[in-house]
């Protein structure tokens, strides 16, 4: 077996932290105080999966690369599941609500339904629900 990471940090780039924790608290997620400062905070995805949300002088510290302008080209668009349709529609709408951006339109596939925002910095996020029973019939 290949390697088998036990989390996932993902790390975005922000204009304003104090402005997308407000945001991100809005649309539902929780912060780690632990891993909190004036330049970067820990939002809580799930059990084992993290988003390090860091100020961009600071996100500067770990790259010699020039950061993408989220707002004008994608480098990477962030995936993660839902519990079911509604919970799909209940964070976009949140999202959006709290200052997010549309991204696409809803796709619904029977089995597999998904939606997407932009939050306040342009990163694109996907919210994606999978009837894994329905998607074995297939």
């Amino acid at each position: 077996m290949g390697l088998q990471a036990s989390q996932i940090y993902v790390n975005l780039p922000v204009k304003d932290l104090n402005k997308s924790v407000e945001f991100f608290t809005k649309v539902g997620f929780e912060f780690n105080p632990q891993f909190t400062d004036e330049n970067a905070t820990c939002m809580v995805v799930g059990e084992n999966i993290f988003v390090m949300l860091l100020v961009e002088e600071f996100f500067n510290t770990f790259t010699k690369k020039d950061i993408a302008d989220a707002t004008k080209s994608t480098e990477v668009i962030v995936a993660i599941s839902a519990d079911s349709k509604e919970m799909v529609d209940e964070i976009v709408h949140k999202a959006l609500a709290a200052g997010g951006q549309p991204s696409n339109d809803p796709v619904d596939h029977g089995f597999m339904y998904g939606w997407s925002f932009q939050d306040i910095d342009g990163h694109l996020w996907e919210l994606m629900y999978m009837d894994e029973n329905a998607a074995n019939q297939g």
